[in-house]
């Protein structure tokens, strides 16, 4: 999927014909020096690619600075914290479960890799770029602080809650492992445990979505679950981002039945939501389906979807927590529509941060995204604009 998803994106921004092929050198002629800024921290000021945040969408100081206190003393209190004074602002409450629980997961799996590069050198000393620790009298960093406020705290539903994701994210890096089906069982058992420990909360069932599509829950079962979130947050845009894949080709619907949720949930949006955004997430998941023709993203159906997801992040508060997943996923369509001045401005509100679709697609997000920003840049300067941004 990864690579047909890059065949559309290159098509769809550089041609296949004599025309585009003859702009595309002019516009590496006149922006090779736009390029290198782009991917540097100099000139438009964006952020180097290594300093790219993976775990993140868009800022939250609040969460980093608990997060980094966390692992870095091994201890859970900083996050649960966190958690707690979240309370039931619960669009935010969700996009900061998945973002501790994939920060956790993430450190477990850098610590697998540093011991078995430990192990293949002999168990002679920490394998190269092990860092700290490994070192003597330091922390060991394996997710251990998330475990110990599982164990510890057993009734603080958002220690349940980031367990639960956490599983999830294990159980979706090794689809192919013996154990994925275990794990997403374990996740959903602890969803029933965080449902319990606080009924009005809908995060537990909007993790409970990723399971059930993962473990295929028949139609009328998923609907049943749907139907436990809409009652809690009908308008959470989280969770339409959730549900969304289940009703796609590649899980267990089909492109009209992902089209009709999402432009369903989009015209009974009120204002003041990002609902409005959601076609343009259901468009995501069946490119690999369109045919790749010049202009497949100058399309009505494309042109449509894009319009309402700007409409969208323009109506809701700056600080919406879920809207830096609608601008990433703008940028990448902008810039294949060869908007890119648009992607520009989308770009100026989110850079720094690369957790969120569709970078996360990919084997390297910080990677996939760098290469989308510098072909805004060439394509911005190739048009006149220059290396401050556009306001």
């Amino acid at each position: 999927m990864e690579a047909l998803l890059l065949l559309i994106a290159l098509t769809a921004i550089f041609g296949v014909l004599v025309a585009p092929a003859l702009r595309r050198r002019r516009l590496r002629q006149q922006s090779a020096d736009g390029l290198n800024r782009a991917v540097s921290s100099g000139g438009h000021g964006f952020v180097p690619v290594d300093e790219l945040d993976v775990r993140l969408p868009g800022p939250d100081e609040r969460l980093v600075d608990a997060l980094e206190e966390a692992q870095r003393d091994q201890e859970w209190q900083p996050v649960a914290q966190l958690l707690a004074l979240t309370g039931d602002e619960w669009e935010l409450r969700w996009q900061r479960v998945q973002s501790i629980a994939g920060a956790a997961a993430m450190e477990l799996a850098a610590h697998r890799e540093r011991t078995a590069g430990e192990d293949e050198g002999g168990g002679k000393g920490p394998a190269s770029g092990a860092g700290p620790s490994l070192t003597k009298g330091a922390p060991v960093r394996d997710a251990r602080w998330l475990r110990a406020w599982r164990t510890e705290r057993p009734g603080d539903p958002g220690g349940a809650q980031v367990y639960a994701q956490f599983l999830v994210w294990q159980a979706m890096a090794e689809p192919d492992s013996a154990d994925h089906r275990i794990i997403l069982e374990e996740a959903r058992t602890v969803c029933g445990d965080a449902a319990e420990l606080s009924s009005v909360d809908p995060t537990p069932h909007l993790v409970e979505l990723h399971i059930a599509r993962a473990l295929g829950y028949r139609k009328a079962d998923f609907e049943a679950l749907w139907s436990e979130v809409c009652r809690r947050a009908p308008h959470h845009m989280g969770a339409h981002l959730a549900a969304l894949p289940y009703w796609s080709a590649r899980w267990s619907g089909s492109k009209e039945e992902a089209d009709a949720f999402a432009r369903t949930a989009a015209a009974h949006a009120p204002e003041g939501t990002l609902l409005p955004a959601l076609p343009l997430f259901a468009v995501l998941e069946h490119l690999p389906e369109v045919q790749v023709v010049r202009g497949l993203y100058q399309s009505a159906e494309i042109e449509r979807a894009i319009e309402a997801a700007e409409f969208a992040v323009d109506q809701v508060e700056d600080d919406h927590p879920v809207r830096p997943h609608v601008l990433h996923l703008l940028v990448c369509f902008l810039v294949r529509a060869e908007r890119y001045a648009e992607a520009m401005e989308a770009l100026r509100v989110i850079d720094g941060y690369v957790g969120a679709m569709p970078w996360a697609q990919s084997g390297d997000p910080a990677a996939e995204y760098a290469a989308y920003r510098a072909s805004a840049v060439a394509g911005w300067e190739s048009s006149g604009g220059t290396a401050t941004l556009p306001n």
